[in-house]
């Protein structure tokens, strides 16, 4: 592949566990989120030659049962906000000494001229308000909606 992308999330709850374990959090919009730990998230596409794996405990039940559907979105609309959210992150990762090094471990190779389609945009899209709702987070001047 001549391009790899890859978003590789880890949360610091135990990813390791063979078994699968259920638990409900409250979120901020008093809605509770059903996590079930070892989520993993895959997107593959040869011909664009990459990669994204999101390795989140909870993110896909969240996003099956909680994000808005696919369709919701345009495209154009997720892939600048996309931008801006990445933009943000990485920045953070480079800054350990100011934000959690353990909830920004990674760097995003995120390119506003490639198209990466639909299906990655909406999944890193949501994955972003996620995160933000999940930890506490605000990744941009926008407080995240669902």
């Amino acid at each position: 592949m001549k391009i790899l992308f890859y978003l590789i999330i880890i949360s610091f709850c135990c990813i390791g566990c063979n078994t699968s374990k259920t638990a409900v959090v409250k979120s901020s919009y008093n809605s509770d989120i059903k996590i079930t730990e070892n989520d993993t998230v895959r997107i593959e596409n040869d011909s664009l030659e990459y990669e994204i794996i999101i390795i989140e405990p909870g993110f896909n039940s969240w996003l099956t049962s909680t994000a808005k559907p696919e369709g919701y979105y345009s495209q154009e609309y997720l892939e600048s906000k996309n931008y801006i959210l990445v933009t943000e992150w990485n920045n953070r990762v480079s800054n350990p000494h100011r934000y959690d090094p353990n909830l920004y471990e990674l760097s995003i190779d995120y390119r506003p001229n490639v198209d990466y389609g639909y299906e990655v945009n909406y999944k890193m899209y949501n994955y972003f308000i996620y995160f933000q709702l999940k930890y506490k987070q605000k990744l941009s001047g926008f407080v995240p909606r669902i």
